[in-house]
């Protein structure tokens, strides 16, 4: 078995599906948490200077998406084939749009920007995104592809937090499909466990 460690900052956020998929696995990993004050002298040492960061053997890969693919393949939660696959990784890179969507309105310095991004965010992006993907999780009784447990529901489960922290909202409320993708991870014991003995944070 391999060595495995996961490098972020004492947040959930982008490195929080990673974990989901390794306690999924059962696979022991290191949690590496840094600091704030700790992260100048440590970025040089990370591929493209960010996290998170996974560490297989000692060999560091970044990108979080393609690290979670990568343990998804060990834990047994990919497709059948290349069709499969593709089902999985089109609700992904789909969540993936709508994060990024939601950080640039979030993270706008300029207030004034900001305020204007927020309200097409809130009015036009949100339910847009919101609606697309309970309609998939209905036709997937509770999970995003194949009808079944897929890592784009732990990818999705895994991220929620950090969604919900940047919209200052519950995005799965009113959404009861989505609600029952979150739902359906964290009945996992083995996830359930990580969530019970992980740090508290905020994100």
């Amino acid at each position: 078995m391999p060595n495995y460690k996961v490098i972020y900052f004492n947040v959930k956020a982008l490195a929080e599906p990673l974990r989901f998929l390794l306690a999924y696995g059962g696979i022991e990993f290191e949690d590496l948490r840094v600091s704030r004050e700790e992260w100048p002298t440590l970025k040089s040492s990370m591929p493209m200077g960010q996290m998170p960061v996974l560490e297989v053997d000692g060999r560091r890969v970044h990108q979080s998406i393609s690290m979670a693919r990568y343990l998804a393949k060990q834990v047994g939660l990919v497709g059948a084939d290349a069709w499969e696959d593709m089902q999985i990784d089109i609700v992904v890179d789909t969540i993936s749009d709508f994060r990024l969507k939601i950080a640039v309105a979030s993270y706008e310095p300029d207030d004034d920007v900001k305020e204007k991004k927020l309200v097409t965010l809130n009015n036009e992006v949100i339910p847009f995104y919101l609606e697309k993907l309970d309609v998939i999780a209905r036709e997937n009784k509770g999970h995003f592809a194949l009808g079944k447990l897929t890592w784009a529901d732990l990818y999705f489960a895994g991220i929620i937090d950090y969604l919900n922290y940047m919209t200052k909202t519950d995005l799965t409320e009113k959404y009861p499909n989505l609600k029952a993708v979150v739902d359906n991870v964290l009945a996992i014991e083995s996830i359930k466990a990580w969530v019970e003995k992980r740090p508290v944070t905020e994100v």
